[in-house]
């Protein structure tokens, strides 16, 4: 069985603004298109990597971003099983997390996939207490 990897929108702004740990999931990424691992990505997540981009550089440039990113070997999780989003639910609960990082790791524990994230401030406590895996970028 080949990994599973889930994308948090901290690990794909990194590889698209080429800052640290952006050959991390370039690696990743490398892999994915030669079918080594497998890759996905919550929409909710794609939703922060865009409205990022927009706050910050405007419509072009986030819509040339989301082009990018559907050309990557992501599959986006377009709907929350209900599996996922109790899961979600208990984290957000437990931990002072965003909805979205919520989510992601939700969707990580509950299919078993290493969660890809450099978000150490919100989520050391969680690698410590939780079974869920982590790849650290940075």
């Amino acid at each position: 069985m080949k990994r599973r990897y889930v994308f948090d929108a901290c690990s794909l702004i990194a590889y698209i603004n080429d800052e640290d740990g952006a050959d991390i999931v370039d690696r990743l990424l490398s892999e994915a298109f030669s079918g080594g691992v497998a890759t996905q990505m919550g929409k909710v997540n794609l939703l922060e990597v865009y409205y990022g981009v927009l706050r910050d550089f405007g419509l072009s440039q986030a819509e040339e971003v989301l082009k990018e990113i559907s050309a990557y070997p992501i599959q986006i999780i377009h709907d929350i099983s209900d599996s996922v989003f109790r899961e979600a639910g208990k984290l957000k609960a437990r931990y002072k997390l965003s909805l979205a990082d919520a989510l992601a790791l939700g969707l990580a524990s509950v299919s078993g996939d290493i969660l890809v994230t450099a978000d150490h401030h919100e989520m050391d406590i969680i690698e410590q207490q939780e079974k869920i895996k982590f790849l650290w970028i940075r």
